[in-house]
């Protein structure tokens, strides 16, 4: 699990006026965006495939809630890819597709949930890792049972409540990323953001839009 891992320079211009528009003052200020989330709340993902809805759990992992929460109303997950589908395991995304939102995250860590209980099974949410204590904005919906994950920092804080079909149906065709695979290359999606992307892997499906159900 070691590429569950969470890059700086393009303008503004070459980032382009649409996506430059959904920058907002908690975006690029990591610092801001401390606001408790509620015990339960539910988020709309739209995306290339269709939308599905996901239902957080404070209770379950309160710091990752409170991060999700945070990254939701910011607009961060807003034209994101799932740049990492592997069949079977799980669905990542959270990787800016603005390179100078990613600058502003990358350092914005916070401290691991302690286990729960709560098991990253089939529809689960949890944040990714580069090791105890790194969690920034990365996460993964899990595919099947990796309960092996529990121990390892990956605490689940929600579960998909409605279209995990739709998560099924998301482009799986290029595999595990750079350099153990010839998917993306994290490392240059930090740097380079969705230009990367759709340069070299224009068939990756996209979050259109996270928005608060309720």
């Amino acid at each position: 699990m070691n590429k569950i891992i969470i890059s700086l320079a393009v303008s503004a211009l070459a980032v382009g006026p649409s996506a430059m528009a959904m920058v907002n003052s908690t975006l690029m200020n990591p610092e801001k965006a401390v606001a408790k989330a509620p015990a339960e709340f539910t988020v709309r993902f739209i995306t290339t495939q269709g939308s599905f809805l996901v239902r957080v759990h404070r209770a379950w992992a309160p710091l990752g809630a409170n991060r999700f929460y945070n990254l939701v109303k910011a607009g961060f997950y807003n034209d994101v890819a799932f740049f990492r589908v592997l069949p079977g395991f799980m669905a990542q995304f959270g990787i800016s597709g603005l390179p100078e939102a990613n600058a502003k995250w990358k350092e914005a860590v916070i401290q691991d949930d302690p286990p729960s209980g709560h098991t990253n099974s089939r529809g689960m949410l949890s944040f990714a890792t580069a090791g105890p204590n790194t969690r920034t904005t990365q996460l993964f919906i899990n595919y099947g049972d990796n309960g092996n994950l529990d121990g390892m920092g990956f605490t689940p804080f929600a579960e998909v409540s409605q279209g995990m079909e739709i998560v099924d149906k998301l482009y799986n065709g290029y595999g595990e990323g750079a350099p153990q695979g010839q998917g993306p290359d994290q490392s240059q999606l930090q740097s380079n953001g969705n230009i990367y992307l759709k340069k070299n892997f224009p068939k990756l499906d996209y979050i259109k839009k996270v928005v608060l159900v309720k």
